[in-house]
């Protein structure tokens, strides 16, 4: 889980050092045609019939909602701190426990509840309406928070049909599909430095999504969320460190309140299987 968030660290400092110069649904487009590239090996098994999609419409639905959510991640990420960035993205998973609730069933206890009431606290905390103006790189990342909470529900329910080497290669297939017509209409030809980084950014993601999914299975979620909180120090330190980003204590401080409703959530939700 330490790996992981330097990965997923390395890709925002890479996206914010590559800047708007390339527009974001085309700095999106590219990064997942190379994701979708490096996991060649798995298309040519399907095309062999090595492996098989049982439900399509469903794969399809999810990457259509990530590649929209990516697309807003990228244009948010070239115009707010990573700081920022990384804090306002603990909201998915809080909106996770709402949709959950919603679409699968799942009861809303007093804890959850709680939960998701100080995780909103978080997210007033980093933006403060009223106090200061919310940009639109702000309103750009909150969006983002529903769009990858629906894809991450509906990788639960692909789990139970798909297999993960599937589901992976099929989020990286349609996001590219999704994102290329909004890269048509304002194609900024790259130039090598900036199609590299972009590359870049497609391993560190991979390499990322690799290493979480491996701490899930050594470990439970409640032990791992913590470290999470691990991300947004970095955040704001390499914000700091390279691009000379003002140290926001209000974005720590309601970033922290995010991480510890998530962790509580996860916390609980454990005490509750083992009781079972």
């Amino acid at each position: 889980m330490v790996l992981t968030g330097f990965c997923f660290v390395g890709v925002t400092i890479v996206v914010r050092y590559i800047g708007t110069r390339i527009p974001a649904a085309e700095a999106a487009f590219i990064r997942y045609v190379v994701g979708t590239l490096l996991l060649a090996p798995i298309f040519f098994r399907l095309y062999k019939g090595e492996l098989h999609v049982h439900d399509w419409k469903t794969l399809a639905v999810r990457g259509v909602c990530h590649g929209a959510g990516v697309l807003l991640w990228f244009f948010a990420m070239a115009r707010i701190p990573i700081a920022e960035v990384t804090a306002l993205s603990y909201l998915t998973p809080v909106l996770m426990t709402i949709g959950a609730a919603l679409f699968f069933g799942e009861k809303l206890y007093a804890r959850r509840i709680l939960a998701i009431f100080f995780g909103l606290v978080g997210v007033f905390i980093i933006l403060r309406p009223g106090f200061t103006t919310i940009s639109i790189g702000q309103i750009a990342q909150l969006a983002t928070a529903p769009l990858f909470a629906i894809s991450m529900l509906l990788t639960k329910k692909l789990l139970r049909t798909e297999p993960i080497s599937v589901i992976v290669a099929g989020l990286s297939l349609v996001c590219s599909l999704t994102l290329l017509p909004a890269a048509l209409l304002n194609w900024v030809n790259p130039d090598l430095t900036e199609v590299l980084l972009l590359s870049l950014t497609a391993v560190l993601a991979t390499a990322g999504h690799y290493t979480m999914t491996r701490a899930f299975s050594l470990a439970p979620i409640a032990v791992l969320q913590p470290v999470s909180f691990l991300q947004l120090l970095w955040a704001t330190l390499f914000g700091w460190l390279l691009f000379a980003e003002t140290i926001d204590g209000f974005v720590v401080l309601g970033g922290t309140v995010l991480v510890v409703s998530i962790s509580y959530i996860a916390h609980r939700e454990s005490i509750a299987k083992d009781e079972n």
